[in-house]
């Protein structure tokens, strides 16, 4: 019994450790640059050996990717979740809400998308994370939406990557910033959606009309 708690609390510890790694890291990477970057500083930051850090990775690329595939966890779910939902203006909303909170816990990470582009790129990160943003922004658009409120939805995602980057040269409470942004993108989507629906019945009126 007690060799199963023992274990617990020592799996426990490891992914403390896994996750410190990946916080240093990721502090190095955007302080100095991720080329400049060695695993050995990374170690050093930590006060840990070099093998001890090589037992949960082995190269900083390994550390960048389990970076970003924490983050994209959440986002799947999401994404699996508002796809199963009825297509509703509550719906929308509520997965940009959710939406909001993955992404101002991935700040951090995003900021290092943002300076280190070649990087990312060469990861085949920045991929990946189209393919999610098309994934939302089927969740969030009317189907046969017409062009402007595309853009709309389009721009509402947008809004919320861009409102990290941008406000945080601005001053004022970062929750405050937070929400600022997410009431934007719920406007713009609310706005397409009421364009979707209109645009659906005035269809069918005139199709009432035509028989």
């Amino acid at each position: 019994m007690g060799g199963t708690m023992d274990g617990s609390k020592r799996q426990q510890r490891r992914g403390d450790t896994r996750q410190r790694i990946q916080d240093v890291a990721l502090e190095l990477f955007s302080e100095q640059g991720y080329e400049k970057t060695s695993l050995r500083e990374i170690a050093e930051h930590l006060d840990v050996t070099k093998a001890a850090l090589y037992y949960h990775f082995k190269t900083k690329e390994e550390i960048l990717i389990s970076l970003f595939e924490d983050l994209t966890r959440p986002l799947d779910e999401l994404i699996e979740w508002g796809a199963g939902q009825p297509h509703t203006l509550e719906t929308k909303q509520e997965v940009l809400r959710r939406y909001s909170d993955a992404l101002g816990g991935a700040s951090p990470l995003f900021r290092f998308m943002q300076e280190n582009q070649a990087t990312v790129r060469e990861l085949s990160i920045g991929e990946t994370f189209k393919d999610r943003m098309i994934s939302m922004l089927e969740i969030i658009k009317e189907p046969g939406a017409e062009l402007t409120d595309q853009v709309r939805c389009i721009s509402a995602l947008f809004t919320m990557h861009a409102g990290m980057f941008v406000l945080k040269d601005v001053e004022g409470d970062p929750e405050d910033k937070r929400k600022a942004v997410l009431e934007v993108a719920i406007d713009l989507v609310t706005q397409a959606h009421a364009g979707g629906t209109a645009h659906g019945s005035a269809t069918s009126q005139g199709l009432g009309e035509a028989s």
